[in-house]
């Protein structure tokens, strides 16, 4: 079946944000499971509430606890439970925060913390504690972001980030793109962004605008663990995307009970080349506190991927990281482990 590269109507998304289903108990209602799953919130999830679009809850299987899909945003006990080597600050943001947002993690990119803002809170998000009311990009312009950005001729590429930064405005995003493109230092633009999987509607008909109109080539690497998360909705809005001559990327983390196996990983990785999707990162987890309950052993991790490649071509593997507080890049996992 052939699925319409057109975007959304403009504007839709923003109902269907503010939709999004907020109570671990209308949650498991949704799907059939009161009752069956203990829904008292931890004290995780009253300092990370539970935020998940209700299209991405239709994605999930009713009658199904240990649904992938439900596990990356059901707030469990577990998160309570402290884990020696897991922080607040797992990867040391802290220790040389963003200045008018923006972080220099890596040689030649300029990260860009666009907004705290999400469509969905994944329990497993490296930056579920940082204190982005301190340190996302200065509200009402991006000038002194393009200052500081511009004062650093090394600077190739401008990586927006966040929370997500297409929960921002088109206009604030297309302001930034035109300025970007008078960057002479800049060659490329990349978005890192969860929305076209979890709220595809956002992929409407002023992004799709302000994207195509980009002069510098641009790279939008989307966030999806696994591949009932890609449905025909998702399908359509990474069709809208790629027509607008962006290069599609997609990064997953690993997660226990989630995406753990050989199986699911290739069906992962099929389902996003069907969609034009090119698989990129396998993160391993990020040890961020409420997060050890989705840790899989390096070794394993390794495991996993020695027999994804055995079983996919070599494009379809997507090399498997990890990132460490003050390494100059991500790190790649030793797969002989």
């Amino acid at each position: 079946m052939r699925v319409t590269s057109e975007p959304w109507p403009a504007g839709d998304w923003r109902r269907l944000l503010a939709e999004a289903v907020g109570d671990a108990d209308e949650l498991l209602a949704l799907l059939g499971l009161d009752g069956r799953v203990r829904s008292a919130t931890p004290a995780g999830g009253r300092r990370f509430p539970l935020r998940v679009p209700r299209g991405f809850v239709a994605r999930m299987r009713r009658g199904d606890p240990a649904d992938p899909l439900l596990r990356q945003v059901l707030p469990l006990a577990e998160e309570d439970v402290p884990a020696p080597g897991f922080s607040a600050d797992p990867l040391g943001e802290l220790a040389a925060p963003p200045v008018a947002g923006v972080l220099h993690k890596y040689e030649g990119r300029a990260l860009v913390v666009a907004t705290g803002a999400c469509a969905v809170h994944c329990r497993y998000c490296f930056r579920r504690h940082f204190p982005y009311a301190e340190h996302h990009a200065p509200g009402g312009g991006w000038q002194a972001t393009l200052d500081r950005i511009a004062a650093d001729p090394g600077i190739a590429e401008l990586i927006l980030s966040g929370g997500d930064p297409l929960t921002l405005s088109d206009a604030r995003l297309a302001e930034l793109a035109r300025a970007a493109d008078r960057l002479p230092q800049l060659r490329r633009f990349r978005v890192h962004t969860r929305l076209p999987i979890v709220l595809p509607q956002r992929v409407d008909e002023t992004l799709v605008e302000w994207l195509r109109a980009m002069e510098l080539p641009t790279v939008v690497v989307v966030h999806a663990n696994h591949a009932n998360e890609i449905d025909d909705d998702v399908r359509r809005a990474l069709a809208a995307l790629r027509a607008t001559g962006a290069s599609l990327l997609n990064q997953s983390v690993l997660l226990a009970g989630v995406n753990d196996s050989a199986a699911a990983l290739a069906g992962l990785s099929e389902t996003l080349l069907d969609a034009g999707v090119l698989p990129y990162y396998l993160h391993m987890l990020d040890p961020v506190a409420g997060s050890a309950h989705f840790a899989v052993a390096e070794s394993r991790a390794a495991g996993l991927v020695r027999e994804l490649a055995a079983r996919l071509p070599g494009y379809l593997v997507p090399r498997l990281v990890r990132e460490v507080a003050g390494a100059p890049s991500k790190l790649a996992v030793d797969l002989e482990v």
